[in-house]
């Protein structure tokens, strides 16, 4: 496994996600010294010649708060409203205090489509690409004004979001821009064995191997362990496995400390570290992460053993049956007879063609021998 300090503290391009629980207390309040004291830390990061972009929560309790409210409302209508509010100020917040120290900050407001289509996916880390080069600091938020992830409602056609929260969209920034390292920002100290509000005892778990994240460790433990904002630390540990698996390396630790990511930042051992895997190639991150799929093509022991231990495409007569209203070039799953998922693939054909394909009418000019998903357009789930 990496060695932790030198994975981290040569990380050239960062990206810090901070939650709502970090830029308020406890009731909710903003505490403005904390994101003056991030910034900080971002600047230090610049004049390093690291590239840093921000992943910042809390436009919905800012509005709430300039409208007068006791509380963050949970009617969806009204925290989009709310959103709406803050947004504004949120931004304004950071601009200040990045202006401060010479920086110029970068609203950037997205939805799932900004990564469920592959266009747009190219087109924001065009854009991304351009303003690091510029030296300027993107501060990123998911659109709460319009978007509607958070209901855990899905795009069109989709049967999971691609994102619901601010954690996992910071991940697939990550993945996107090919980042050195992810930080979450929490108000806690990092994944605990148990909440350690209702376990005392608790241990903190000090690094968390992506053959642990796989197999789903801690992910019920760490359910209730932050509270606020909407994530939690399951949401936490989710971002991680996928920033991990992009080939980034991630810590989770406090934000209401800056002393804590101070150290973080330089590799010391504190929160929780994922350690990086392999980095996929840019378009099989994509395919893996990104894209919410659009169908299922359910495959039998066979096909399942080719894909796995031959490294072979996938053939029609392989497949047992299809699911799903999917057009060529959408992102299907390819699960086996159990439900496990298998893989995540481009097809290149769309689902009616599929369907009649599998029931013996091959596209003009094919056979059932011809591959219905080529292996390069297929990315491997783990065993």
């Amino acid at each position: 496994m990496a060695d932790r300090e030198a994975s981290i503290a040569g990380a050239r391009s960062v990206v810090l996600k901070v939650g709502t629980r970090v830029l308020t207390d406890d009731d909710g309040v903003p505490q403005p010294a904390r994101l003056d004291a991030i910034a900080g830390i971002v600047a230090r990061l610049h004049g390093e010649g690291r590239t840093v972009l921000l992943v910042s929560s809390g436009a919905i309790g800012l509005g709430a708060q300039a409208l007068g409210m006791a509380r963050v409302p949970r009617e969806p209508e009204v925290r989009q409203a709310c959103a709406a509010v803050g947004q504004g100020r949120l931004m304004a917040a950071w601009g200040e205090a990045l202006g401060t120290r010479g920086l110029l900050g970068a609203q950037l407001l997205l939805t799932e489509a900004d990564f469920d289509s592959r266009e747009r996916y190219l087109n924001l880390r065009r854009a991304l690409q351009a303003l690091l080069e510029l030296r300027v600091v993107p501060v990123i938020n998911e659109n709460d004004a319009v978007s509607i992830a958070e209901l855990a409602l899905v795009l069109p056609r989709s049967p999971r979001p691609v994102f619901g929260d601010n954690d996992r969209l910071s991940a697939l920034v990550a993945s996107k821009l090919g980042a050195d390292l992810l930080v979450l920002l929490t108000d806690v100290e990092g994944v605990f064995e148990a909440d350690p509000r209702t376990h005392p005892g608790a241990r903190l778990v000090s690094t968390l191997t992506p053959e642990a994240l796989r197999d789903g460790a801690l992910v019920q433990a760490g359910d209730s362990v932050s509270g606020g904002g909407r994530g939690g630390m399951r949401s936490k540990v989710e971002a991680a496995a996928v920033a991990s698996r992009a080939g980034c390396h991630v810590v989770i630790t406090s934000g209401r400390n800056p002393g804590s990511l101070e150290a973080a930042l330089a590799g010391a051992d504190v929160g929780t570290w994922v350690p990086a895997s392999r980095r996929p190639p840019a378009r099989a991150r994509w395919i893996a992460l990104a894209a919410a799929s659009r169908g299922t093509l359910w495959l039998d022991d066979g096909a399942v053993m080719a894909l796995r231990e031959r490294h072979a495409s996938l053939v029609v007569a392989g497949v047992t049956q299809i699911d799903g209203a999917f057009r060529a070039g959408d992102v299907v799953e390819l699960r086996a007879p159990d439900g496990r998922l298998v893989a995540r693939a481009c097809s290149e054909w769309d689902a009616s063609t599929v369907r009649a394909w599998r029931n013996g009418s091959p596209p003009s000019g094919l056979r059932n021998a011809h591959a219905l998903i080529r292996r390069d357009h297929l990315v491997m789930e783990a065993p």
